[in-house]
């Protein structure tokens, strides 16, 4: 089940038809444990640049943290997946946030089957909603029988998964699609604590790599293949990842 509150309230039929009936606004997802989250700066930078690029307004980081507490200990539970949702509806005087806390989740780590697809998201960098294309091509890669979809441009550039941001291993760097993409929170957790590079990769480099994995979330997992291509899971790489990722420090919300 899924507790849902706006402004710091329960939500209600009427408080509801605003993210009903609108898909102008933007949100960020996030793991919380034991009343804690990784990279809680990132997700309230990633909330207050958003607001002020779609609504030319602010949003005030202990609002946030108060909703998000309060939605919480309203759910009963410390051990969360939870979104805010940001929407500024044109007359009022201050955004308007909804917190939806549910069950907990982690990425399965068996290595993941992935489609490219010829799609890339619009303004990529915001985690905003509406994503029609992105669901759509998501829908089609599942249909297919693969767990993700890699979104890459009409020249065939890569630049994200639908879900996940993906990276590549060329033997000694991890290397991140430089294309137009959201940065996600693990990425941007685990860029600066492995040996990366943003370099562009196109559908015709993938043979070049020798693994690959895809982060989101709810944590990170190896590649096994995109489209034809496979490659082998490399213990060590992720066992890199692994530390990385634990070594990033839970921060009280």
């Amino acid at each position: 089940m899924t507790h849902i509150e706006i402004n710091g309230s329960p939500a209600t039929a009427d408080t509801l038809r605003l993210p009903a009936l609108t898909s102008y606004g933007h949100f960020t997802a996030m793991q919380i444990r034991d009343a804690r989250v990784r990279g809680l700066g990132l997700h309230l930078d990633r909330l207050r640049s958003a607001t002020r690029e779609l609504f030319d307004g602010d949003l005030d980081d202990a609002r946030v943290r108060a909703d998000i507490r309060h939605a919480l200990e309203a759910a009963g539970i410390r051990d969360a997946s939870l979104r805010v949702y940001v929407y500024w509806p044109d007359g009022d005087e201050r955004a308007t946030l909804m917190v939806t806390v549910g069950p907990p989740q982690t990425m399965a780590t068996e290595p993941k089957s992935v489609m490219s697809v010829p799609y890339v998201r619009e303004v990529p960098h915001i985690k905003h909603l509406g994503g029609f294309g992105q669901n759509h091509y998501l829908t089609a890669a599942y249909r297919a029988g693969h767990d993700e979809a890699l979104l890459a441009d009409p020249q065939g550039v890569v630049a994200e998964g639908a879900i996940t941001n993906i990276a590549f291993w060329d033997g000694s760097s991890v290397v991140w699609p430089d294309a137009p993409s959201l940065l996600g929170i693990t990425m941007a957790l685990l860029v600066p604590r492995l040996p990366s590079a943003h370099r562009r990769v196109t559908l015709a480099d993938l043979p070049s790599y020798r693994s690959a994995f895809l982060t989101n979330s709810q944590g990170f997992a190896p590649v096994r293949r995109i489209d034809e291509v496979e490659y082998t899971v490399d213990t060590e790489l992720m066992r890199q990842v692994t530390a990385a990722y634990d070594a990033v420090e839970w921060d009280t919300i």
